[in-house]
């Protein structure tokens, strides 16, 4: 068991089980858009606080009744979405897999609620919302709003923006022909974040004095 000193994953993000995600999608839009491919990745830490990938679940999924196809994004990722050999799931299975999966990585974690982690989060958590909400999910693990954007927390740490790039500046190995799969983008984000999440933590940035942790509110304000 860690100490004060050494915090539990539960005590390092206030509760919150960060869960790395990525999607592929067939537009821009959420809502009219079919989403094709989904990677999730979970995480564990040690009990010196030093986070690493844990365990990652993986789906191609088959576009929703009535979902929208644009031809430019497809031929982007590279995604031909109706080939048989995709071995592509419903949505419906596909989310209710991953809400199960992380579900059960957040308990074990001591967690109470799992926030998205990704790059550009806005987006893959967008996606990720409307298939909840089309799917009729109501006992997510997610937070329907918060998330940790990968893009501003390795613009910050490194001075990039793009993932490729910042993975490099990490010193994590980016394959540009793999890029654009939810499987290898996830994973590689997943370096990322902790790398980044580790290295502050290694420049004394975590945990905080005791003092500074202690304060309430009304301290903090009155300052």
């Amino acid at each position: 068991m860690a100490d004060a000193q050494q915090p539990l994953f539960s005590q390092r993000f206030r509760g919150f089980f960060p869960v790395v995600i990525d999607v592929e999608t067939a537009g821009f839009n959420k809502e009219t858009d079919a989403l094709l491919e989904i990677a999730v990745t979970t995480l564990k830490m040690d009990d010196q606080g030093v986070l690493s990938l844990d365990q990652t679940e993986h789906f191609h999924i088959t576009p929703f009744e009535g979902a929208n196809i644009e031809q430019a994004a497809i031929e982007f990722n590279g995604i031909d979405p109706f080939c048989a050999l995709r071995g592509a799931v419903d949505e419906l299975e596909a989310i209710k897999s991953i809400c199960k999966f992380v579900r059960k990585a957040q308990k074990d974690a001591g967690c109470q609620r799992s926030v998205v982690v990704a790059h550009n989060s806005a987006f893959d958590h967008g996606f990720l919302n409307a298939a909840i909400e089309r799917c009729k999910i109501k006992r997510t693990p997610f937070h329907p709003f918060v998330s940790f954007d990968t893009t501003s927390l390795a613009g910050l740490a490194l001075g990039q923006t793009v993932l490729a790039k910042a993975c490099r500046a990490a010193g994590i190995e980016f394959d540009n022909s793999k890029a654009h799969s939810a499987l290898y983008d996830t994973e590689r984000t997943a370096e990322l974040f902790c790398y980044i999440v580790n290295k502050w933590q290694a420049l004394g940035g975590w945990p905080l004095p005791i003092d500074e942790q202690e304060q309430t509110p009304e301290q903090t304000a009155s300052e």
